[in-house]
């Protein structure tokens, strides 16, 4: 079975104010990198159209209506002090052309055997997003409504969402506090933007938090991996593995101060498709969440598909 790639050129058309680090140059740095004839084989697939019905799974009507009320007709509208939204954010967001359309094709695609395993690039990012806020660039949260989207589509018992960006994802975490159907793992900085994911976070047992200290790098990384995450995804047993899959824990990246290289996040990418082979038929969906040094982001994201590609 092959890998496929989600994306979709209305994520380009998500516009943010000038030097703010989300932005279009983003999805371009990934889209050159993965022109590579190494990449060849990636199956290229443009972002579906959802029903915006399946944003519910995660977050109520009347969050959803303050978001598509905050949308502007021109110019960019604040929804928080670093998270904003222009004319196409809606439909980059949320309808035909979207990241959630992405994520839960993403879904059908490993539960229906049609590809091994999948990448989406979409933006804006979806970590940070609790259930009623949308916050720290992100909207609505991608990887918590595909969760969902395999527990009523594809009858997912348990899923587990493995999050490496270096931002603690407050927003999967608040959705997912008590529900002990759901697993969520993160390595993250600490301290660090947005002030969550402490150890002793571990919401009904299902949270696991594995903080990093300013300045390390890959062993501190792999050694939370070996003895936090890893272990627990395999006492987990679960049906469908995500990644929020977040790049900017590389020594490039400006906002943060861990030093991982590509080869960290190869690293752990086999280490997760491993998992998802023992347990969930090598059922495994990655989703873009942050990276904002462009080099960095690019040499990554090729680094984390390349390893995808491998089966």
């Amino acid at each position: 079975m092959v890998t496929r790639l989600y994306s979709h050129p209305i994520y380009l058309e998500h516009l943010t104010p000038q030097g703010h680090p989300e932005r279009p140059d983003r999805l371009r740095a990934i889209q050159r990198v993965l022109e590579d004839e190494r990449f060849a084989g990636l199956q290229r697939i443009e972002a579906p159209e959802a029903d915006p019905a399946v944003i519910l799974l995660a977050h109520p009507q009347s969050f959803v209506d303050s978001i598509r009320e905050t949308i502007p007709d021109r110019g960019i509208a604040r929804v928080d002090g670093d998270t904003s939204v222009s004319p196409k954010s809606w439909q980059a967001a949320m309808t035909a052309l979207t990241a959630v359309g992405a994520a839960n094709a993403a879904v059908d695609d490993v539960f229906s055997g049609a590809a091994a395993n999948v990448f989406v690039a979409s933006r804006p990012p979806g970590h940070h997003a609790e259930k009623t806020t949308a916050m720290g660039f992100c909207l609505f949260n991608n990887a918590a409504i595909a969760a969902r989207h395999a527990q009523t589509a594809h009858g997912a018992e348990r899923v587990a969402i493995v999050d490496w960006d270096v931002h603690h994802g407050n927003g999967t975490q608040d959705i997912f506090w008590d529900d002990t159907s759901v697993l969520y793992c993160s390595t993250h900085q600490m301290p660090l933007y947005p002030g969550t994911g402490a150890t002793g976070e571990t919401g009904a047992g299902n949270i696991v938090n594995a903080p990093l200290s300013p300045a390390t790098g890959s062993d501190m990384f792999r050694e939370a991996f070996r003895s936090r995450v890893l272990p627990a995804v395999d006492a987990f047993e679960p049906d469908l593995i995500i990644i929020s899959a977040g790049f900017d824990a590389h020594h490039r990246d400006p906002l943060a101060e861990i030093n991982l290289t590509e080869d960290d996040f190869d690293w752990a990418t086999g280490q997760l498709m491993a998992r998802a082979d023992r347990h969930a038929g090598g059922r495994l969906v990655s989703l873009l969440e942050g990276g904002y040094d462009l080099q960095g982001l690019s040499f990554s994201v090729a680094a984390h598909v390349g390893r995808l590609m491998k089966g």
